[in-house]
């Protein structure tokens, strides 16, 4: 092998930080905490861990042990296990899907430079939109340049940004456990652990809720198409799924755990206004104030937004290639596609398919600022990617149920479980939890508000910014001691609010990853 080719290949610890930039964000620990009642996510994460994530990585692991050589990521897995026409279209939905996706990703980016700076949220949320679009515009031309480049600057970027992401999810737990030793003056909050006060009220709204979390810990099946570029891919890209999960395990129990000591669902869930503003800022709210627990200002939210940064522009550029890929690599679909979109530049990236991305993304953007009327056309362009998010998922648990069905002439050197009918269980549970996740996004209402573009601008944030000490000790003389402790009884509400509570927690969710 030459010194060119050991610079590209990929070591199964850094396909795993990979995958966990793709996978996770320090948003999603405090979206969960938001939306499920502070510490009562504990419950539902560790519901969806064992019924859902774990058995979807260790089946994408399992996937890629089997077609180790293959390029196209699920586009080959279908191949393989079904036929051509299958893979084209599970390569087209899966890359269709990035289209609005991408259009929508500049804006994470801005957001996090934003906080970087100013160290505030008010100032993002007063510039013009249009100047926001066109800097969204910038930066996806940025993302396709560098995406031109080839593998190594993606995967160097990938690696820093699932490195950074970890290790600040690592440093918010010890120092947030750390912190009431350290500070003992502080005010912390003294939540309610019991098992009792952990379990949520399983009604209509919860299970409604749970699609919060799905979404949360999609999307390890798009480093799938790098499978061939892993060192011993039968066992390398495996081992990297496993070691996601118990990064992603580690991060969401510890992480909720330490966020209880800080933040109160009474405040949380005041006002709708209070809701809102920690929806939209609540990760860069833990960390400023983290660093006021151990007086050092502003430092530890900077270096977060920082760290954001480098995270979403990574997670822009790989969603960018991966899709391509899965669309354009698998050589048994190209009968399906234009000639033209298979040309390969220098660095063996697709250069007409980034030009093809670059317009159609960059559309939606420049549309949003210059066209009338073009919020009506997003919003259903929105609604229509909606209900394609979760079918990208079904042709990986329909490549996984096809694979086991041909057990004895597919080797593979990794396994999920070795007991068939346990492994069609999971693969049928997780095809069928992503088809209902399908029909309820087709079924919700499309969003009420008007500019989509910018959500962060419809939230008045300076309502729920955290409170001083001073504050919130004249707030404890007329606060209930439950209350206090953090376990105020769950909001009830109606089902069509829930809709839209649900569609704006994936909106947050999109931009923290």
């Amino acid at each position: 092998m030459s010194n060119k080719e050991k610079a590209t290949k990929i070591s199964w610890l850094t396909l795993a930080f990979m995958a966990f930039s793709t996978v996770w964000g320090f948003g999603n620990i405090t979206n969960g905490f938001v939306y499920f009642n502070g510490p009562q996510v504990i419950f539902s994460w560790i519901f969806m861990f064992v019924l859902y994530f774990i058995p979807y990585a260790l089946m994408v692991g399992e996937l890629g042990s089997a077609f180790k050589n293959e390029g196209g990521g699920v586009s080959s897995w279908l191949h393989q296990t079904t036929n051509a026409k299958l893979a084209y279209y599970a390569g087209w939905t899966y890359w269709a899907c990035h289209i609005t996706y991408i259009a929508s990703k500049g804006s994470g980016f801005l957001k996090a430079l934003s906080w970087a700076i100013f160290r505030n949220a008010e100032t993002y949320d007063s510039f013009p939109t249009r100047y926001i679009q066109l800097a969204t515009f910038c930066i996806l031309l940025l993302g396709c340049y560098i995406a031109s480049l080839g593998l190594n600057p993606l995967k160097k970027l990938l690696t820093a940004a699932g490195t950074c992401t970890f290790v600040m999810s690592l440093l918010y737990i010890v120092m947030m456990f750390a912190a009431p030793a350290i500070n003992p003056t502080a005010e912390y909050v003294h939540a309610n652990l019991s098992f009792s006060s952990l379990i949520p009220n399983f009604n209509v709204t919860y299970f409604t809720s749970l699609s919060i979390l799905v979404f949360a810990v999609g999307g390890c099946e798009k480093i799938s198409p790098y499978v061939n570029k892993v060192e011993n891919p039968s066992k390398g890209f495996p081992r990297g799924m496993i070691t996601l999960a118990v990064m992603v395990v580690t991060c969401a129990i510890l992480g909720t755990l330490a966020m209880s000591r800080m933040f109160d669902p009474a405040v949380i869930n005041a006002s709708a206004e209070s809701f809102n503003a920690y929806v939209a800022n609540s990760s860069y709210w833990a960390f400023q104030k983290l660093g006021q627990y151990y007086h050092v200002g502003d430092l530890f939210m900077i270096i977060y937004a920082l760290c954001n940064v480098i995270s979403q522009l990574a997670v822009l550029i790989l969603s960018i290639d991966a899709p391509l890929r899965m669309l354009l690599d698998n050589e048994h679909t190209k009968q399906f596609i234009p000639q033209a979109l298979h040309k390969v530049n220098a660095h063996g990236v697709h250069s007409n398919g980034i030009k093809m991305v670059a317009v159609l993304s960059g559309s939606i953007i420049l549309a949003q600022s210059f066209v009338p009327g073009a919020a009506a056309v997003l919003r259903q362009l929105t609604k229509l990617n909606s209900v394609c998010m979760p079918m990208r998922y079904l042709w990986v648990f329909a490549a996984y149920i096809a694979l086991r069905n041909a057990y004895d002439t597919i080797p593979a050197e990794y396994r999920f479980v070795k007991n068939q009918a346990v492994a069609k269980f999971f693969g049928g549970w997780c095809f069928a939890r992503n088809h209902y996740r399908a029909k309820a996004r087709a079924a919700l209402p499309p969003p009420v508000a008007a500019p989509v573009v910018k959500p962060e601008q419809k939230i008045p944030v300076q309502a729920a910014v955290p409170k001083t000490a001073a504050i919130q000790k004249q707030q404890a003389k007329d606060t209930p001691v439950q209350e206090k402790q953090g376990t105020p009884d769950r909001v009830t509400i109606s089902k069509a609010d829930m809709h839209k509570l649900v569609q704006s927690a994936r909106v947050e969710l999109s931009n923290s990853k």
